[in-house]
């Protein structure tokens, strides 16, 4: 069991050694009979998938083993294809591996690594069926590794099920968000998070923001919300096609969108080169997916920002989020956008002791010049081809109306 912040290379942490273990088999035979299955990576999304198989094509570009990536949304008959010419490294989501086994497209029986990445959210209960059938056909002697940044008490001892006598590698403090990443919250009334969402972007001038939300219906709203904001921004979660996620991924990467919305289907696949910021529009109820979340940013030794939006119905999310990192987010007032008396006294509030800190922090966020600029919604406009006329009076628009009125009554 491997457990590290986001972005310190828990990848590299897995596939650097399972080259070189399986380096002894490498063969340059085109014989698929050369090349069986004989390491398997499940990950819980897609978009992880196709990152970790990346990640082997890179670290082993100069071995000769082969390996390939299998998941939903997209034909099958290509990565059938792939697995008849035969892989020694296999990287899957499960239930697309299923529909392989029950092709009879995939044979386990040479396999001898197995890896959960993202092991938490591959055990719970959504995965854990899947998991099980899987497991029951691969050889009885094998290693197994789990990995990753959180590893809540119930999946720990889930895990303990699956594994031997294993041993345990803890990178930094169990549930640690990364070091590198600068934690603020912005208290907010509900109805006003996309407004105050427009105005921090806009305002300040941000050029690649990832913006997390609770729902795809949310995503997409909050989208189409910034685009009429004049924000070049897009969605991507499970009810786009995988060609859709492609194409919105690449275009934030290559800074055509400045702005992606996305479901917590991205916080543990996306690797994005120094992403900058991290907003969570809405606030994670899991404290685990918080530190997923935020670990989109500030990896490979960068620095970055994480932004939460917090409304009265997010305080209880809030405790047991700053329970699990061990640390207190500064809270920083947008002046317009404050939620109610109460709930302000409620984030701002506390120890008597600590009080007077934290009217220094509210007195220091009210005069950052970001702040000093008034929100003005944006409102989009068509082109104008002439001069517009000039509007008629009320009378005049209701004549028509009139005549129309009276024609009828002298018909009748």
């Amino acid at each position: 069991m491997g457990g590290a912040q986001t972005g310190t290379g828990k990848t590299a942490a897995f596939a650097l050694p399972i080259l070189q273990k399986l380096s002894v088999y490498s063969s340059a035979s085109t014989s698929p009979a050369k090349h069986p299955v004989r390491a398997l990576v499940l990950t819980p999304t897609r978009e992880l998938a196709i990152q970790v198989a990346d990640s082997f094509r890179g670290y082993g570009k100069h071995v000769p083993l082969r390996s390939t990536v299998v998941y939903g949304g997209v034909d099958m008959n290509a990565q059938i294809e792939e697995l008849r010419r035969g892989v020694e490294i296999l990287v899957a989501t499960p239930g697309r591996l299923l529909d392989h086994v029950q092709n009879k497209t995939v044979m386990f029986g040479q396999v001898s690594v197995l890896v959960l990445d993202e092991a938490d959210r591959m055990l719970d209960m959504g995965f854990l069926p899947d998991i099980k059938r899987i497991i029951a056909l691969l050889p009885a002697q094998r290693q197994n590794l789990l990995f990753s940044a959180t590893f809540p008490d119930e999946i720990r001892t889930l895990a303990r099920t699956l594994l031997r006598n294993p041993a345990e590698l803890q990178i930094a403090a169990r549930n640690a968000a990364a070091e590198l990443v600068t934690h603020v919250l912005h208290p907010v009334a509900r109805e006003k998070k996309r407004e105050l969402l427009t105005y921090l972007i806009q305002t300040r001038e941000l050029r690649q923001v990832l913006v997390f939300t609770a729902t795809r219906i949310g995503a997409n709203r909050l989208a189409h919300q910034l685009r009429r904001d004049r924000i070049h921004a897009d969605a991507i979660h499970g009810d786009k096609s995988q060609a859709e996620r492609l194409v919105a991924l690449e275009d934030f990467k290559a800074g055509k969108t400045a702005v992606l919305v996305a479901t917590d289907v991205a916080s543990r696949g996306l690797d994005i080169e120094g992403l900058p910021q991290v907003i969570n529009f809405d606030v994670p109820h899991s404290p685990e997916d918080y530190v997923h979340r935020i670990g989109r940013t500030g990896r490979a030794g960068l620095t970055g920002e994480a932004i939460s939006l917090v409304a009265p119905d997010d305080l209880d999310a809030l405790a047991a989020i700053e329970k699990l990192i061990k640390k207190r987010i500064e809270r920083v007032l947008v002046p317009g956008f404050e939620p109610n008396a109460g709930t302000l006294a409620a984030l701002m509030g506390g120890e008597p002791s600590k009080r007077a800190g934290r009217q220094r922090e509210t007195a220091k966020a009210l005069a950052d010049p970001i702040f000093s600029k008034p929100y003005e919604p944006a409102v989009a406009t068509a082109p104008v081809a002439s001069e517009p006329k000039p509007e008629p009076s009320r009378s005049k628009r209701r004549r028509p109306q009139l005549a129309a009125l009276l024609g009828g009554l002298k018909r009748a």
